[in-house]
């Protein structure tokens, strides 16, 4: 296998990751890569071990060991990075602190509470494609995958339209130097900065919201208690991070994804448009064929034996989450893309405690923003043959643009 640590962190392996999955799958399931500075984990049934046992497969200070390899001297240059990791937040805590945030943020975050959202995303929705509509062209990237979830979930949290803009730039950064355990000094440089302005302007909301209450979701972080405890300042701004970064990528991906398979995909997409309750089972089998989170990382916090190897205390473990939901072992013919598949038990979304709080608000935003623009554009057809994927995300699949003719 002398080939494969070049080409897990070559731009190839971005932009089609999945032989070089299977392969490490069938021959070296637990693998330690070099490059990337962990073990990668490409089973299912060991990713599953990885997420039930936050007690050694843990979450805490798990990115700021991205600035471990660095010498002193140049590490002490990024000192604001990792006293942000340092910090404890929802995705950034194991119980109890984890158990006590997720109580929290799970009472926003109900199927019942995202219901009542849906008038309102239909709205966002219909503005988005009528603006399409009149030019006969669309990118669905920035001009529906990307709005969208930025919007839902900056208006949720009561960020002004006109400041929302500054958000994608703060979490591509901040996404950018995720995925592996040694990234480069300039990703990891553009990250910090973009910690501190995204801190500073939270920080601001935050003060705005003690000296007069607001109703929305940053308001109510502020205001809630549960069991008498209320989120401190600093795990408050950790986990709104958490929720800017992971809640608007993972459902830009999800969104763009569909649309790509399903364009690619000509019969499945002619057979959703004859059977629209196939919707459903079409967003599931496009979050198990395209992971819109590719990978996750875990710290460990004791040694592990787990598929032949050792895996020892402060190992950074990463679970291969496209390869998981491509594992022959739980999918039949995996690699095909298949919108009536059954049973599809995908972990897209993560499994046990952390399994992801936004799935609900990811899945109702996908229905409706996929649901209206079959509806609506019977005839939508690609304009470039080849996938545009962000060669630069390690961490996502996602693309950065999706040209097509309404």
């Amino acid at each position: 296998m002398n080939d494969v640590e070049s080409r897990l962190v070559s731009s190839d392996f971005v932009y089609d990751p999945y032989p070089l999955l299977h392969r490490l799958r069938a021959e070296a399931p637990v693998y330690w890569s070099e490059a990337i500075g962990g073990w990668l984990l490409t089973r299912y049934d060991d990713i599953l071990v990885s997420f039930k046992d936050p007690s050694r497969f843990s979450n805490e200070h798990r990115l700021g060991r991205a600035v471990a390899y660095l010498p002193p001297a140049k590490r002490a240059k990024y000192a604001a990075f990792e006293a942000h990791y340092a910090t404890k937040g929802l995705l950034h805590s194991d119980p109890p602190d984890h158990t006590r945030m997720r109580l929290l943020v799970n009472k926003e975050f109900t199927p019942k509470v995202v219901e009542q959202m849906r008038p309102r995303i239909q709205q966002v929705v219909d503005g988005l494609l009528d603006a399409a509509a009149s030019r006969g062209t669309m990118d669905v990237v920035p001009d529906l995958a990307e709005a969208l979830p930025v919007g839902v979930i900056a208006e949720i949290l009561g960020v002004p339209a006109d400041e929302r803009h500054l958000f994608r730039t703060w979490t591509d950064a901040i996404l950018s130097f995720q995925g592996v355990n040694k990234p480069g000094e300039a990703e990891l440089s553009r990250a910090q900065a973009a910690l501190v302005d995204l801190r500073g302007y939270l920080e601001g909301m935050i003060a705005a919201r003690r000296r007069r209450p607001h109703d929305d979701l940053l308001g109510k972080f502020v205001a809630v208690e549960a069991d008498g405890q209320r989120l401190s300042e600093a795990e408050l701004i950790n986990t709104c991070v958490t929720l800017f970064t992971a809640g608007h990528e993972t459902t830009l991906s999800f969104i763009a994804n569909t649309v790509l398979l399903l364009l690619r995909h000509p019969d499945q997409a002619a057979a959703l448009r004859q059977e629209p309750a196939l919707l459903g089972s079409a967003l599931e089998e496009s979050l198990r064929y395209e992971s819109p989170v590719s990978r996750q990382s875990r710290l460990m916090k004791a040694d592990v034996e787990l598929g032949g190897q050792t895996i020892r205390q402060g190992d950074m473990v990463f679970q291969m989450l496209n390869a998981a939901n491509r594992d022959p072992a739980h999918f039949a013919d995996p690699d095909r893309f298949d919108i009536r598949r059954h049973p599809n038990r995908h972990i897209a979304f993560g499994q046990g405690i952390h399994f992801c709080v936004g799935a609900p608000l990811a899945r109702t935003e996908a229905t409706i923003a996929i649901g209206t623009l079959v509806r609506r554009f019977p005839d939508l057809r690609l304009l470039d043959d080849r996938p545009d994927w962000d060669l630069e995300k390690r961490n996502s699949r996602v693309l950065r643009s999706l040209r097509v003719a309404l």
